[in-house]
C-alpha cells in the first residue's frame, strides 16, 4: 500500500524508533508499504520513519531493486568526505552534510546477523542517512547552528539554503594528528621505563634516557601546537562545539601531567 511521506515540518519523525522483533506478517506488509512508497515516489532510499512508522526498517535500491536493512548500526566508518544530499522530507533541497566514504554495518536477517561493508562514497551517505532517521536525526541535525537557521528560513519560503560550500562540522582534524604523535612519544616513554627489568646494557639505558629527556621537550612542543591550532579552529568553526578550545583544556591537562609523571619516573629509573 502506498502511503503518505512525511514532510517538513511535520515532527512525528523525530522518534527514536524501536528495534524490530520478528520477521511475521507485520513486518512483511510494513516492508511491502515501503517498496510501494518508494517505488511510487522513485526514492532511492526510504525509512520506516518517513511513512509514520518508528521502526528500525529502511530499504535501499541496489541494482535496480529494494533491499530491507533491520535494525542496522554502523560500526566502523573511515574517510571523511562532504556530501550534498536530497531528501523527500525537505522537498529534495540539497544540504551538504559530513560523512564517512567507507563504512562498516552490521543488520539483521531472517538467517540472522549479517556484517557487509560499504565502500561506495554515495551509498555510504545513503545508508547514513537512512541510519539517522533511524535515531532521530536529520540533515539539518548535521548542519552548523547558522547553517541550520538559514536552511529552515529557505525551507519556510525565506532565502537561500545555505552555501554549499560552507564549512560544515568537521568529522575530523588536524590537530588530532598533534596528539596523535604525542601519544606514540609517550608510548615510547613508557617501554623505557620497563627495559631494566630485562638484560639491558647500561650504554642502552642511558640512550634511552637521552631519547626521555627529548620526548618530554617533543611532548610539550606538540601541546602547544595542539592548543594554538584548536584556536584556530575555534574561530573558523565557531557553531561546532566539539571544536571549542574548553574541550581541549582537558587533552591538554591529561597529556601534560602524563608526560610530567613518566618523566619523573624515567629521572629515578634511568637517571
Amino acid at each position: 500500500m502506498i502511503k503518505e511521506l512525511k514532510r517538513y515540518p511535520d515532527e512525528s519523525v523525530n522518534v527514536n524508533a524501536g528495534p524490530v522483533r520478528g520477521f511475521g506478517e507485520d513486518y512483511e506488509e510494513l516492508l511491502q508499504n515501503l517498496i510501494d512508497t518508494a517505488t511510487y515516489h522513485n526514492l532511492d532510499a526510504l525509512s520506516a520513519i518517513q511513512i509514520g512508522e518508528a521502526y528500525q526498517l529502511f530499504i535501499i535500491k541496489e541494482d535496480g531493486k529494494y533491499i530491507p536493512y533491520v535494525n542496522a548500526r554502523i560500526i566502523r566508518q573511515s574517510k571523511p568526505f562532504k556530501s550534498t544530499e536530497e531528501c523527500s522530507y525537505f522537498f529534495n533541497k540539497p544540504i551538504t552534510v559530513g560523512r564517512y566514504e567507507n563504512l562498516s554495518i552490521v543488520h539483521d536477517t531472517k538467517d540472522g546477523q549479517v556484517t557487509k561493508n560499504i565502500e561506495d562514497k554515495e551509498k555510504a551517505a545513503t545508508f547514513a542517512r537512512m541510519i539517522d532517521w533511524t535515531f532521530n536525526t536529520s540533515l539539518l541535525d548535521r548542519l552548523l547552528p547558522a547553517q541550520r537557521e538559514q536552511a529552515i528560513k529557505a525551507l519556510a519560503g525565506d532565502g537561500h539554503m545555505p552555501d554549499l560550500d560552507a564549512a560544515v562540522c568537521p568529522t575530523n582534524s588536524k590537530k588530532d594528528y598533534f596528539i596523535s604523535v604525542a601519544d606514540k612519544l609517550m608510548f615510547f616513554m613508557f617501554i623505557s621505563l620497563i627495559l631494566p627489568l630485562f638484560n639491558i646494557s647500561k650504554e642502552t639505558l642511558n640512550s634511552w634516557f637521552t631519547y626521555d629527556k627529548y620526548a618530554i621537550l617533543g611532548v610539550i612542543a606538540l601541546l602547544i601546537g595542539f592548543f594554538f591550532y584548536a584556536q584556530y579552529e575555534a574561530k573558523k568553526y565557531k557553531q561546532c562545539t566539539s571544536c571549542q578550545i574548553g574541550n581541549q583544556i582537558g587533552i591538554i591537562i591529561i597529556r601534560g601531567a602524563i608526560v610530567t609523571i613518566l618523566g619523573v619516573a624515567s629521572y629515578f629509573i634511568l637517571g
